[in-house]
């Protein structure tokens, strides 16, 4: 569905896309994730037509981006961070100018404009002013904007961004229904958002791709890796090293910080299957050392994802 190889942009020198390869399935609900001024929404305006690319290539179904930019945006529906509405306007004559600007015919445009409603929740607004919505609400309603002509590519940036949780929790359900009909592409800076609605996640970094895998996969790989917390009372970090050294399965022993009052703080790092926790205790137990804590943490996405973004 869509091809992107050695994609570029810069601005004035500075390089915002740095050739980013990718290939996104038909009917694929993808997230492009990473932190604020990493690229996505400059990807995602290139992808729309909205940039031309400084060097790469861009091709959606059988049109390239250089050549046709025309009849890819025939293809694209795309609802930018903060939506395009006009605010005095009602909402119905709002969806009726889309709908009239799209080229439809009286009969299709009031039967789009009734599936659009049901499908982003408005039937309740649609004579209420934009103006007068929550945040929430406009979200919908440049949603239903995105759609009005039906794309086969949805594209959405930062589609909750200011949003309360329940605002949230109902644009992801949107986002669910929608996905399951066309080929989705969402940017967003925060992870559980990726984890809740999308099939594939690219993590974006300083205008690099450093992570591009399925959520299923991306989860198993982080999953496998088990860090366990620890204070001991009366120890020293040569001495535990000395001790826990020998375990299999544990690959790294960090003090997390200081020693205070003689308890020393300890991280261990595991990549097993096998919980280490009985190991550790047991050979803790042999010693003199006096256990104050003793808690494991299964490392999460949210873990991976700073560490992959993070500045150094």
């Amino acid at each position: 569905m869509i091809h992107v190889e050695n994609l570029t942009k810069y601005f004035d020198g500075l390089c915002a896309v740095d050739r980013i390869n990718l290939d996104i399935q038909k009917g694929e609900i993808l997230g492009l994730l990473g932190p604020n001024g990493a690229g996505k929404t400059t990807t995602l305006r290139m992808l729309t037509g909205y940039f031309m690319p400084t060097s790469g290539t861009i091709r959606i179904k059988d049109h390239s981006i250089a050549e046709n930019v025309v009849e890819i945006k025939k293809l694209i529906g795309y609802l930018p961070e903060s939506a395009p509405l006009y605010h005095n306007m009602l909402v119905y004559d709002y969806l009726d100018y889309i709908a009239k600007v799209r080229g439809f015919e009286k009969d299709e445009k009031n039967a789009r404009i009734r599936f659009l409603a049901d499908i982003c929740g408005l039937n309740g607004i649609m004579h209420n002013t934009i103006n007068e919505l929550s945040r929430g609400l406009k979200q919908r309603v440049g949603i239903a904007h995105a759609m009005m002509s039906d794309p086969e590519i949805l594209i959405l940036d930062e589609p909750t961004s200011g949003l309360d949780p329940n605002q949230i929790i109902e644009i992801r359900d949107i986002i669910r229904q929608v996905g399951k009909e066309k080929t989705v592409i969402l940017s967003t800076h925060i992870l559980s958002e990726v984890e809740a609605v999308c099939d594939r996640v690219v993590i974006i970094n300083k205008g690099k791709i450093i992570v591009d895998d399925s959520t299923d996969n991306l989860k198993q790989s982080v999953g496998k890796e088990h860090v366990i917390h620890m204070s001991l009372l009366h120890a020293d970090l040569p001495s535990v090293k000395a001790q826990l050294d020998a375990i299999d399965g544990i690959v790294g022993i960090e003090q997390v910080n200081d020693e205070r009052d003689g308890v020393l703080n300890i991280r261990l790092i595991g990549k097993s299957d096998t919980d280490l926790r009985k190991d550790v205790y047991q050979t803790i137990k042999q010693t003199n050392w006096v256990m104050v804590e003793f808690y494991q943490k299964t490392k999460t996405l949210e873990a991976i994802f700073r560490e992959l973004t993070k500045e150094n």
